[in-house]
This record gives structure tokens, sequence and C-alpha cells, in this order.
């Protein structure tokens, strides 16, 4: 089954908090999913306050920002929906309901194309960006959840969680590269500033760090008891364990954590502000944000969101809002 999807469906009308003045261009904001709500909080770092939120309906979780092109994706499990929205305005620009059980999403590069995981079907679905039509199909091992697109756009990877490994695709032919065997249960999955694979391997309380061009192990943390997903920045890894309210730190050279820090319950979706400096964590059971300072390794501010916040992939992302008058 999908990973603890809750009954409760609340769609409705955009709704608009954005407070009066103009964002700045610069601002980085949190493009929050709420499963529970089933909306999208658009949260202002800067400024620490919720600025808008725009109901996605369906039990929302994936998403996948894509700041080059003024787009974000958002995969609604409960309605196996695929939506489009502008970066800028929060508007829906289009949607489309696929087969299966789609989970998680990603962008390519480019942004020509985006990939869904469909955890039911044990594949990856391509979609054309533009217009939302199926492209192609990747067979994976069993459940796939978490995906990541290599930066310079030569390889897509999957956490395929039942199947306890990563499966890497070769996207100029979009054939199977490598399966590795990695911890017990992978449902996060990210690729760190040197190019290497990381998975948060639930299972095991572990993350796997892997060679995409090999498919070698290069080693495993043990990390706090479930972990989640993995972001990075100022030269170490970040981890969400959901089970222990923390985020581990380890370090990049020695694979060893660092810090624990304490954030909201139940902590699921991490990204890294674009200069390194923050690093934001959705607490799924707390219904807000964490901000963390990754020189301190504090948390500086919680901000709330709607309700059962998940943003399972790349959510950070400036843009919305710039030309917003009062």
């Amino acid at each position: 089954m999908l990973h603890a999807l809750p009954a409760t469906r609340r769609a409705g009308l955009i709704t608009l908090l954005v407070l009066a003045g103009t964002l700045p261009a610069t601002a980085d904001m949190a493009f929050v999913t709420n499963q529970n709500s089933s909306d999208l909080s658009i949260v202002d770092i800067d400024r620490q306050i919720e600025v808008a939120r725009i109901a996605v309906p369906g039990e929302p979780a994936g998403i996948a920002v894509d700041a080059a092109r003024g787009v974000f994706f958002t995969v609604s499990a409960g309605s196996k929906t695929v939506r489009k929205f502008e970066l800028l305005t929060g508007n829906q620009l289009r949607a489309v309901a696929l087969e299966g059980g789609p989970i998680g999403v990603a962008v390519h590069p480019d942004g020509e194309h985006i990939y869904v995981s469909d955890w039911y079907n044990a594949l990856i679905r391509v979609l054309d960006a533009s217009d939302l039509s199926e492209r192609a199909t990747l067979p994976t091992g069993s459940a796939p959840a978490g995906l990541v697109v290599d930066p310079d756009g030569n390889w897509l990877a999957s956490a395929d969680k039942d199947a306890d490994q990563v499966s890497i695709f070769d996207l100029a032919s979009n054939t199977l590269r490598h399966s590795v065997a990695v911890g017990e249960r992978p449902f996060g999955i990210s690729v760190g500033p040197r190019g290497r694979i990381y998975t948060a391997d639930v299972g095991s309380n572990s993350v796997t760090v892997l060679d995409p061009d090999t498919g070698q192990i290069i080693g495993t943390v043990p990390v706090g008891e479930r972990p989640y997903a993995i972001s990075f920045a100022a030269g170490s890894g970040f981890v969400t364990n959901q089970y222990a309210d923390t985020v581990s730190v380890f370090g990049l050279d020695d694979l060893k954590v660092h810090a624990t820090i304490d954030v909201g319950e139940y902590p699921e979706g991490i990204d890294a502000s674009a200069d390194g400096s923050r690093i934001v964590v959705a607490n799924w059971f707390s219904n807000a944000v964490s901000v963390i300072d990754t020189r301190t390794l504090t948390v500086i501010a919680e901000i709330g969101t709607g309700d059962g916040p998940r943003a399972f992939g790349r959510f950070l992302a400036p843009g919305f809002g710039e030309e917003t008058q009062p």
C-alpha cells in the first residue's frame, strides 16, 4: 500500500493569504504539499510566514519545483493525479489522472520531461512536461517511491522500497544501467554535491551511498529511526528521521553523523535553500515546517502549514508573488 495515506480529502477553492506589499524576487519559498487537507502551503522562508494556500485535491504528497521554467508539479496519491502549476501565481496549468499508484515526481534538468513513480505497477512514467502526456515507461523493482535525476541529465534513479534496491536508468537510451541492493526499504533518494546517490533506508535506519556510474556501494551511514529523505548543504548531508522527530547531520567525507537536531513531529520532506544557509523540514504531524540554520545547526523558525505536510521531493524555489500587489 502507499505510505500511510490518510483518508481525509478537503478540496476547495484557492485561498490566497498574500500579505500587503510585493514579495522580494529572491525570497526562498517552500511549496509544501499537505496531504490531510488536500492543499499546498506556500511559505516565505525569509519572512517566516505562510503567504498562500492552494487547493490540490486528492491528498497530494509528491512535489517537484522547476524554478528555471517557472512551474511546479504535484502528485496526489489519493486521486492518482499529476498537476502542473505556475510558480509565480500558483495557478493550475494542467492536470492528468494516471493509472496505478503515483507518488514521487522529479523533473529533467532540460525541463522537457517529468518522471512519476508508480508504486503499484513497479515502473516510472515518463511524461511530457508541457502537456503531461505519457511518453514512455521504465520498469523498476517493487514499490518505487523517491526519484532523482542527475543534474547533468544523464541518469534517473528510483528508490524501490519493497525490493530493497535502487534502479538507475541511462536517460539517453531509457535503459536500465544498474539495479543496486541497498538498505532495507529505501524511500527517499537524492543526489549529493559529488554526484553520488544517497538513499534513506526506512527499514534499516541507515543511509546508503552509491556511485551511479559503477553501481558500487561507497558506504552506509547509521542514522535515526525511520529515515525518510535527504538533502545537502554546507558540506553535510541532512536526513529526516520520522520516528525520532530529528534530523541527522552527517559528513560527506567520513560518512559519520556529527549532529542530531530536534525538529517537529514526524519529519518527512527536506530541502535546502539556494544559498545553502538553511534547511527546511516538513513535519507531518506538527503541521509546520522547521527551518534549520546550517551554520549553527539549530532550528531558527517553526512556520505553520496546512494539515499533514509531506513535501516529498524538491520543494524550495524563489519566484512566487513577485508581482503581487496589495
